[in-house]
């Protein structure tokens, strides 16, 4: 057998949901840590007196208890691992693992066991069920009656608000009552905040940034109390999970965050970090509220009863002796300006992102850690808005995502080589040039990788200069970028132009480009009239011939309506429905063949009712009507379109001087192309001017004829 054992997704219950992480059993001590929080539990092996194997709602778990008095229980192992852990806990630890049944009955009556944190109620001495008290926030007592009320936790979707114990009066000891006593030994564990006694200090009117204000904070043994002006709040240590000391920017202020786990609620809002905020020039003198005999009892050296220096050295050192936890700081990152952090963007507010050692930490609004553990994949982005700055993508392994943007460029070199450092999974590395080949190295430099992703930023930012004013692929590369073409067009109309007047060559092959769309435009504009043409043929009707049958279950439906609406008076129409389709379903072959003749004969009748009403012309006259309507009105399209044509030529003739050899559209602007700017410039005024005479003169030709073609179709 090895030296250690190894399981992963073990549940710890933690008031009312199930947290999963990974449990270790070696020779010097069970280390459990949270996937969720990060926390460590670890008991030392000559600590554990007790261990119990039990069938729980999980599969199996472990209850194991201290010397101290301390109880842990981890669920979720198989019925496989009792033999190995049983064999290991003998070896190492010289502690038997006892299975250990529970009782399933249902019973609501037996025997409470106060037990070190643990209220067990037992019946014929197999535990029911077990309380852990410092899940009670609050214990009231009645008549023969224990109430208890417990910590509520946002991450369960049913919660458990309390417990009512009925306790029957004792008959042997009158003097006790067991209302009282019971009362009495679950609140010596239970998590009931009393502030009762004065408070170890005081700091008065410290600014807070989540929740926002000035608070007093008051220092007691077991809770920290923030009393503000509006609201107050007691926050037990033992929701503490982690403390930090951050610099600002500015090297002036020092942000001191709390983190809490539950979180503190005000109405539907949950904070998750208490955050304040000190400046490094305030001084205090503060001098604790206990005896130097009790001082040194306590706190065994890490406080004094008289101390003086900083502010936030001074509530910083009080809360890492009273926590008893780990002040974490940053490590040795340092940005582009010196400072341990970078200045970025959070969803919509501007705050403060800090490297740690094992995570990183922004503040403050609203307040982010996220630890390297729980980190899928970084992702190093363009900013959407300028290459002056980039994005910080965070994806975790829950599949949350955290963006971090407007971070400026000179900051990227120095966070590129502290997450590489970290070893942590870049996202885009195989997108970037000089990288492919350097994916599972981390012990070279990375000089030569950020600066290949700064110039080809810069790159890309003078594309984007010269593209006003460049060539066609530069202009066709810009595309994605430059959102307005419109401006784009009516520039390269004036660049054709100019060049046309420096060489004629150049000129007269965008011109022609330009015919060959303009009628490439036209002959798209008649495709799309003749397209629109059979869309009318839908709307034909005929209202004058012979209705279609009935089937045969529709036949059935109006013979058998009366019937079930007798048989369940006031129901609706939609139930009727409902109500035959059912009905319909249910009957036999024989039944439903009796109106399957009946729709046969009916559809009979029908065909023959069809037939004759086509023979005697009824179906035909109406088509043939619009038929022929059809063709008139294409046979007065046609002479328009015959009668605007022998116009235009005659005036095209009139143009060429007396000539009586036709000249297409195509050689008069050929010919107007080869001649020179001025004579251009004039005939291109005229052309407008005939343009506009030949509108007016069509819209008067379709004046007159529009009537008399009317005329013809009544005639």
């Amino acid at each position: 057998m090895g030296d250690t054992l190894e399981f992963n997704e073990i549940y710890q219950e933690v008031k009312g949901s199930w947290n999963d992480g990974r449990l270790r059993f070696s020779k010097q001590n069970v280390v459990y840590k949270s996937s969720k929080t990060g926390k460590v539990d670890s008991i030392s092996a000559g600590d554990l007196n007790m261990a119990q194997w039990r069938r729980v709602c999980l599969g199996h778990g472990i209850k194991l208890g201290t010397s101290t008095g301390n109880i842990y229980k981890y669920d979720g192992f198989r019925d496989t691992d009792f033999e190995k852990i049983s064999e290991f806990f003998k070896a190492n630890y010289k502690v038997e693992l006892t299975e250990k049944d529970m009782c399933v009955k249902g019973w609501n009556w037996g025997t409470a066991k106060f037990s070190g944190p643990l209220l067990s109620f037992d019946v014929n001495d197999n535990t029911a069920f077990e309380v852990p008290l410092s899940n009670v926030s609050q214990c009231a007592t009645g008549k023969n009656e224990v109430t208890l009320e417990f910590h509520q936790n946002d991450d369960t979707e049913v919660s458990l608000m309390e417990v009512r114990f009925y306790v029957p009066p004792s008959q042997t000891d009158e003097r006790v009552d067991p209302v009282e006593a019971f009362a009495e030994n679950v609140l010596s564990k239970a998590d009931v905040i009393q502030a009762t006694g004065d408070a170890v200090c005081i700091f008065k009117e410290l600014q807070c940034l989540t929740p926002r204000g000035r608070y007093d904070i008051r220092i007691y043994p077991t809770f920290l109390h923030l009393h503000g002006k509006t609201f107050d709040y007691k926050i037990p240590y033992t929701t503490v999970l982690r403390l930090f000391l951050l610099p600002h920017k500015d090297q002036r202020q020092m942000f001191f965050v709390i983190s809490l786990d539950p979180p503190i609620k005000q109405g539907q809002t949950r904070y998750h970090f208490l955050i304040l905020l000190f400046s490094k020039e305030e001084d205090i003198n503060l001098t604790l509220n206990m005896s130097e005999e009790d001082v040194e009892r306590r706190f065994e050296g890490k406080l004094s009863k008289n101390m003086s220096g900083s502010l936030y050295e001074m509530v910083s050192r009080v809360m890492k002796a009273l926590v008893n936890r780990k002040i974490t700081v940053p490590g040795n990152f340092q940005g582009h300006s010196g400072a341990q952090c970078i200045t970025c963007s959070y969803k919509a507010s501007s705050g403060l992102l800090y490297p740690l050692e094992r995570g990183f930490i922004y503040v403050h609004k609203p307040p982010v850690h996220l630890r390297f553990e729980e980190i899928s994949c970084v992702n190093f982005a363009r900013g959407t808005t300028t290459t002056r700055s980039f994005d910080f993508e965070i994806e975790t392994k829950q599949g949350n995502q955290y963006t971090f943007s407007s971070i400026e460029r000179e900051e990227y070199g120095k966070l590129f080589d502290f997450v590489n450092a970290k070893k942590l999974n870049i996202k885009n590395r195989g997108f970037k040039e000089g990288m492919k080949g350097k994916t599972d190295e981390y012990s070279d430099s990375d000089e030569d990788q950020h600066d290949a992703y700064l110039e080809r930023m810069k790159a890309e930012g003078k594309i984007r200069e010269e593209g006003n004013d460049s060539d066609e692929s530069d202009g066709e590369s810009d595309e994605s970028f430059n959102p307005g073409e419109e401006d784009d067009d009516i520039a390269e109309e004036y660049d054709s132009k100019a060049s046309a007047s420096d060489s004629s060559e150049e000129g007269d092959e965008s011109e022609d480009e330009s015919a060959k769309k303009k009628k490439a435009k036209k002959v798209k504009v008649v495709k799309e009239k003749k397209e629109r043409k059979p869309r009318k043929e839908k709307k034909q009707k005929d209202t004058g011939g012979p209705k279609r049958p009935m089937s045969a279950y529709m036949l059935w439906l109006n013979s058998s309506r009366e019937r079930i609406k007798s048989e369940n008076p006031g129901i609706s129409i939609t139930e009727i429905s409902k109500k035959a389709g059912e009905m319909w379903r249910q009957l036999g072959k024989e039944d439903k063949e009796e109106w399957e003749i009946k729709a046969g004969e009916a559809k009979r009748q029908y065909d023959k009712a069809k037939k004759e009403y086509k023979e005697s012309g009824g179906g035909g006259g109406g088509g043939g009507s619009t038929s022929s309507s059809k063709k008139e009105s294409k046979k007065s399209a046609v002479k328009k379109e015959t009668k605007r044509k022998s116009a235009g030529g005659d005036k095209d003739r009139e143009r060429g001087g007396g000539n009586d050899s036709f000249k297409s559209r195509e050689f008069i602007e050929t010919s107007e192309e080869s001649s020179s700017d001025s004579d251009r410039k004039s005939k291109t005024k005229s052309k407008t001017k005939n343009k506009s005479k030949r509108k007016r003169e069509s819209e008067e030709e379709e004046a007159v004829s529009t009537p008399a073609s009317s005329e013809e179709e009544s005639d």
